[in-house]
């Protein structure tokens, strides 16, 4: 197959994406495009850059192409009319998809198929401009609910996923959301890098941990009131002193701001390195994830999960939609009562049945799995045109 990969993200994003692990997977039996998202105006002009640097095709692999697209779009995301908004939109569409179409024929593609990262704008019209002969939609993110998405993006996400051939989800929730326009919505998973959320790779906990007392009640992850429930961090670290709440990542401002910095069993250990993350969770002896419940975090799928469960540690975590898919690895809570009731258990939780159990669920999410649940969405279309 020769793929067509639009995201949201640029080939070189720091902290990596969904996006370029599904076209990595893709380009180990297929020919594979990537599209790093084109600039606009108002992003161009803000970074005074005098001339695009480092765009155009470059060939990372044999089977592996990235393009970053010389066009520069129009900046019309605060246009207030809709039918203005439209017909700028196509025109950014079309801009968008010649680029495209000179590279595809380039490197000699002719029978695409077009997989769109939850890349709404520029993919409204390429169903049309492009003609491939499959387009996904994959949603991985509720976007709608932001500011920057939610004017035109509560009514283009919809319209856009309603025209391509099928969606992809990474949750349950996002599948049932994209139920809502188009009936060929499929929940592929979601894949995770946790091959170093070993704990037999795991030689030494660090030195800032081992000054912690125990029990140790661990998170690690970025530290934002948008996605963490900071009133039930407060509750519970008040509610049991004896317990050492310990917090491994960067802080926000309501986070730095926070009771929690009052709190003498409550324990802020920084930003780390990524490499450094599986010997703190190994020194946990429960983690949390400690959720907000809110648009943006309850059908988005929890990576942290998987590094947990992969460590073997026994997992308490805010019920979510996006969460049953763990429930039987997991105790999943729905108030401070239950979270601390769960934690309780937890704590005694010394199966090393389960344990195995946990490492090998986490395990069998992989990238390789989540695209061979694409594939399968690809051929049934496919099967379903042939007949």
């Amino acid at each position: 197959m020769e793929i067509v990969v639009i995201a949201a993200q640029p080939w070189d994003f720091e902290i990596g994406s969904n996006a370029r692990n599904i076209a990595l997977e893709f380009a180990k039996e297929n020919k594979v495009l990537y599209v790093d998202p084109p600039r606009d105006w108002n992003g161009f002009i803000n970074k005074k850059e005098k001339k695009l640097a480092n765009v155009g095709l470059k060939n990372v692999s044999s089977n592996l192409w990235v393009l970053t697209p010389k066009v520069i779009m129009a900046s019309i995301n605060r246009i207030p009319q809709k039918v203005i908004y439209r017909f700028f939109n196509r025109q950014n569409n079309k801009r968008f998809a010649n680029e495209l179409l000179k590279t595809i024929k380039q490197i000699g593609f002719s029978n695409i198929i077009l997989f769109n990262d939850n890349y709404i704008f520029n993919g409204l019209h390429l169903k049309v401009l492009l003609q491939p002969k499959c387009y996904l939609y994959y949603i991985r993110d509720y976007l709608v609910i932001q500011p920057y998405f939610k004017k035109q993006g509560s009514w283009a996400e919809p319209e856009l996923m309603s025209k391509v051939d099928a969606v992809v989800a990474n949750s349950t929730y996002l599948r049932d959301y994209a139920l809502k326009s188009n009936q060929k919505s499929f929940y592929v998973g979601q894949g995770c890098e946790i091959e170093m959320f070993n704990e037999d790779l795991v030689n030494e906990i660090p030195e800032d941990l081992k000054n912690v007392g125990t029990p140790i009640i661990g998170y690690v992850g970025f530290l934002t009131a948008m996605r963490l429930d900071i009133g039930l961090l407060i509750d519970l670290a008040t509610k049991r002193p004896e317990w050492n709440v310990v917090l491994v990542g960067p802080e926000d401002e309501l986070f730095k701001k926070s009771r929690l910095k009052q709190l003498t069993n409550v324990h802020f250990l920084g930003r780390k390195n990524p490499s450094e993350l599986p010997a703190y969770v190994k020194g946990f002896d429960v983690c949390i994830n400690p959720q907000a419940i809110n648009p943006l975090t309850i059908g988005n799928y929890p990576r942290k999960i998987d590094e947990y469960l992969a460590m073997g540690k026994p997992t308490v975590a805010t019920a979510t939609k996006a969460m049953e898919i763990f429930k039987d690895y997991t105790y999943l809570a729905t108030n401070i009562d239950e979270f601390i009731s769960m934690i309780e258990v937890a704590l005694a939780d010394n199966d090393l049945t389960m344990k195995q159990r946990r490492i090998d669920f986490a395990r069998s999410h992989t990238w390789e799995n989540s695209v061979k649940e694409i594939y399968r969405v690809i051929h049934q279309l496919k099967s379903e045109t042939a007949k």
